[in-house]
């Protein structure tokens, strides 16, 4: 675990008022850089927690890759006390995130009006389905319905005729979340400057939508359009790991450059240099059906590890294709100890993922493994200046709780 004293954002303080998957995926990014990330729960804890598999119930292996480098506090905000000890943390914060929608922030009595009165420099942070000013406003949202509604399941059947599709991964929660990690620590550069917090919403429709539709805005990037929408490269069935006679590979060969070498890299066996389809971005663009169909029967002719020596010898861009389990034994994550086995306190041995940036001074890592709900309850409330007998009084009324 890194010293929590040489981390970029050293004193700054999160509470981290979230569940699930989004938030707290961002609430770790901050604390690995080196945030004070204190995770309320309320007394049945993060959902996430009970997500198979685990050793111990409370303590699922999605929930321990996305709360490390945070301590834990059970509070139930329903009750008096327990929204007491909760304005009390967000009073000592720089930073509130929460993921519930804000009509449910008011409900509880955590609007920004009322936070921001209590603290004037909080930055109100919350992660929710859809933007404040338009029809959808208030409506719940997950991973799988922000992708339907930015057309992400589409785009698969537009490619090549399949039924609509997810993408087998929270691209939503993570590309959202770690777009909430810049925003944040840009008000945090503000807050520094000026001393002023703010509220910032971050819609997962909208932020999402412009992530799509940088790709496949296409014509209708003009007004009056210049074509439909959809980017052909990234629609083209031939879009894919291309089977070599041993397995896949994953190959790009994009620019002008990695075409030419290629062809030379092949010693006549095709002549991409000569071929007009080839010449510029414009002409592959108008090709690419062509051309990947044509790499599709080409790669089928070789192994993978000839065509991988090939391309790396030519700097083209390749990998081969991982499954889930050989991703686990690369040799590069392995040289880079990209994982390491690190006991935890409840746990026992687990494999724990660096944060995967380097700084040359201020090296971001993981303050301490996910904690068990509750486990820092009692530490949290004592730095609020709760007593020994007031802590007692409210674990007895079941406003907080510990393990």
């Amino acid at each position: 675990m890194t010293p929590a004293s040489t981390r970029p954002l050293d004193d700054v303080k999160i509470v981290d008022f979230s569940n699930m998957l989004m938030a707290p995926y961002a609430t770790q990014v901050l604390g690995d850089l080196g945030a004070d990330v204190i995770k309320v729960e309320a007394p049945g804890g993060d959902p996430v927690r009970n997500i198979g598999p685990f050793r111990n119930p409370g303590m699922g292996a999605i929930f321990l890759n996305c709360n490390r480098s945070k301590r834990s506090i059970v509070l139930d905000a329903k009750t008096a006390d327990g929204l007491d000890a909760l304005m009390a943390l967000i009073e000592a914060a720089d930073v509130l995130v929460y993921n519930r929608r804000p009509s449910v922030m008011t409900r509880l009595g955590l609007s920004y009006e009322t936070c921001a009165a209590i603290n004037p420099k909080l930055i109100y942070a919350g992660l929710f389905g859809y933007g404040e000013d338009g029809p959808y406003a208030g409506k719940p949202a997950f991973d799988d319905l922000i992708q339907g509604a930015v057309a992400v399941p589409w785009l698969a059947h537009m490619a090549d005729g399949r039924e609509p599709a997810y993408a087998p991964t929270a691209i939503v929660d993570r590309g959202v979340a770690l777009w909430a990690v810049g925003q944040i620590n840009a008000a945090l550069y503000h807050q520094l400057r000026t001393g002023e917090g703010q509220r910032i919403d971050l819609p997962m429709f909208e932020m999402m939508a412009s992530f799509v539709l940088a790709d496949h805005m296409a014509g209708e990037t003009f007004v009056p359009p210049l074509g439909s929408p959809g980017y052909p490269r990234m629609l083209n069935p031939d879009r894919k790991p291309y089977a070599t006679q041993d397995g896949y590979i994953c190959v790009m060969p994009y620019t002008d450059a990695h075409w030419r070498a290629f062809s030379r890299a092949l010693n006549g066996e095709r002549d991409f240099e000569n071929d007009p389809r080839y010449a510029s971005m414009s002409t592959r663009t108008e090709n690419i059906h062509a051309i990947y169909a044509d790499l599709a029967e080409l790669l089928a002719t070789r192994p993978t590890a000839e065509w991988v020596a090939l391309f790396d010898a030519a700097d083209v861009p390749a990998m081969p294709l991982h499954t889930l389990e050989s991703l686990m034994a690369d040799p590069h994550l392995a040289a880079t100890e990209f994982f390491t086995a690190i006991d935890h306190p409840s746990e026992g041995r687990i494999c724990d993922m660096a944060h995967p940036t380097t700084w040359s001074a201020t090296q971001p890592g993981a303050s301490c493994p996910a904690p068990r709900l509750g486990e820092h309850s009692a530490e949290v409330l004592g730095e609020l200046g709760y007593d020994g007998e007031k802590i007692s009084a409210l674990m007895l009324a079941g406003v907080t709780a510990e393990p």
